[in-house]
């Protein structure tokens, strides 16, 4: 079987002046944080992930944040168009990456704005949300793409963080997680379980039971440990000052080969 892939892109120099919407500003170390991203990678790589560094841009503050700048359904990349527009020349060198990989690749039009941060993947079905970045036509966009492909779309509303992924992911058994006064409608969800700390909601699936997240929630780590799963913490904080999480950094393709 090949080697499971994640895109990753190092943060540029103009990282201290990314987007920061329901956070007050605080100085950001572009030092620190590049040691930090270095150990982000490196869990990756140490957990069977092959990182693919897409190219930088660093007239991008934000780019850093890779996941946003496209969503992966099996083989097909659907290239993002934010809502934000000092992020949309995050997306060109994004999109020649995936392509040489041998995605399909898609794309948002105007007048639809989409998010990575705001899709979260479980099994076929995908939850898509609502708020700052997204759009209803972006989800109508995404929804054509995705739904031919087995997909089932289903709306979340967004509105006390920046995207549907600041607030909730899933644990490998399909279970959402998530910090409960900054979820907006947690009954949408099959099952949802509440963590003690804003970054526990953020995990991602290394595999083999193994969840990457933030060292900044130890209470969660705990949590998570107590329900059989491994936690493997690292340290994002100077890009928790921007409101980004362990699952902005990457976008993983374990698509291409299921």
């Amino acid at each position: 079987m090949p080697s499971q892939k994640a895109l990753v892109r190092r943060p540029g120099p103009r990282l201290p002046e990314g987007l920061v919407t329901h956070l007050e500003r605080t100085p950001v170390d572009v030092g620190r944080a590049f040691t930090q991203w270095e150990g982000y990678v490196g869990a990756l790589r140490a957990h069977g992930w092959e990182t693919v560094e897409v190219e930088p841009a660093d007239d991008c503050p934000d780019a850093v944040f890779v996941e946003d700048a496209v969503v992966m359904f099996r083989n097909v990349a659907l290239i993002a168009r934010s809502g934000a527009e000092s992020r949309r020349g995050e997306t060109a060198a994004v999109e020649e990456t995936v392509g040489r990989l041998g995605c399909s690749v898609n794309w948002i039009w105007e007048p639809g704005t989409l998010d990575g941060g705001d899709v979260l993947k479980i099994g076929d079905t995908v939850y898509v949300g609502q708020g700052g970045r997204t759009n209803g036509a972006g989800i109508r966009q995404l929804r054509a793409v995705f739904e031919p492909l087995g997909a089932r779309i289903v709306a979340v509303p967004v509105s006390t963080v920046l995207h549907l992924k600041s607030a909730v992911t899933a644990l490998p058994d399909g279970t959402v997680i998530g910090y409960a006064p900054l979820v907006d409608a947690p009954s949408l969800f099959p099952r949802f379980l509440p963590v003690p700390e804003e970054a526990g909601s953020h995990v991602v699936l290394l595999g083999g039971g193994r969840l990457l997240l933030s060292a900044s929630a130890p209470k969660s780590a705990e949590l998570f440990a107590d329900l059989g799963y491994e936690p493997v913490l690292v340290d994002i904080g100077e890009f928790e000052k921007l409101e980004g999480c362990v699952t902005c950094l990457s976008v993983r393709l374990r698509e291409l080969y299921v």
